[in-house]
């Protein structure tokens, strides 16, 4: 069916709603941020007590931007989509739309009247959601591949195939910070969920766009693919 004409259209439509739904995860994150009881006094106090709302906003709103960008990169080299594609796209916007609501929890759980044995499940509940997240990202790439003639240039089929280990690496990471976050401390869960975001953004152009990505890259037949794209 992905080969069928009669299924395959521009990937504009696409695109923009894809778009739309990443605006409006975003978004969401700041309305999960409750808002001080203003009828009480020491605002101030209240405010600064708010703290973990704000990391976890902070955090988040990086994830999820360097996830557009990556999205953005990619569609940048799709020319068309078939009904497959756009099915593999509505699993990566449906994941994403979950991330407010980990957020949420996340950031309840470090508050500062929250019992700390929440921490736990709250970590292991955002690195699940993350997993899930990169999990959806996993067909991309090998569709692509298989069916050049979605690409704006049909050439760079290999190069597609080159990023199929980026989300494995998601995958592997969120994994290992939920179950770090679980049975050592949800500390070491977050210090993974930085290294998946600074990942992402290091990588949103594809691992071939710069050093730091290249050197990302494992070995084997992704990383020859690319230093043959990079020596063009």
């Amino acid at each position: 069916m992905a080969g069928d004409e009669s299924t395959i259209a521009s990937s504009d439509r696409a695109e923009g709603f894809s778009d739309a739904i990443f605006a409006i995860t975003i978004t969401l994150l700041v309305v999960e941020i409750p808002r001080p009881p203003i009828d009480e006094p020491h605002l101030g106090r209240h405010l600064l007590d708010a703290w973990p709302e704000y990391a976890a906003f902070g955090v988040s709103f990086v994830y999820i931007g360097a996830l557009w960008l990556n999205h953005h990169a990619l569609f940048a080299r799709i020319g068309r989509v078939d009904l497959r594609l756009h099915w593999i796209n509505l699993f990566i916007l449906g994941t994403s739309a979950l991330l407010p609501f980990s957020t949420a929890v996340l950031a309840g759980a470090f508050s500062a009247d929250a019992p700390t044995s929440n921490q736990e499940a709250a970590v292991a509940l955002y690195a699940l959601v993350a997993l899930l997240t990169s999990a959806a990202w996993i067909p991309v790439f090998p569709h692509l591949s298989r069916h050049p003639e979605l690409l704006a240039n049909p050439e760079e089929g290999d190069l597609i195939a080159a990023q199929s280990s980026r989300p494995w690496v998601g995958v592997a990471s969120y994994g290992a910070a939920g179950i770090s976050g679980w049975l050592v401390s949800p500390i070491v869960a977050l210090a993974l969920f930085v290294w998946m975001i600074a990942y992402h953004a290091v990588t949103s152009e594809g691992l071939h766009a710069n050093r730091v990505a290249r050197w990302l890259t494992p070995p084997g037949r992704a990383r020859r693919a690319i230093a043959r794209r990079h020596a063009e």
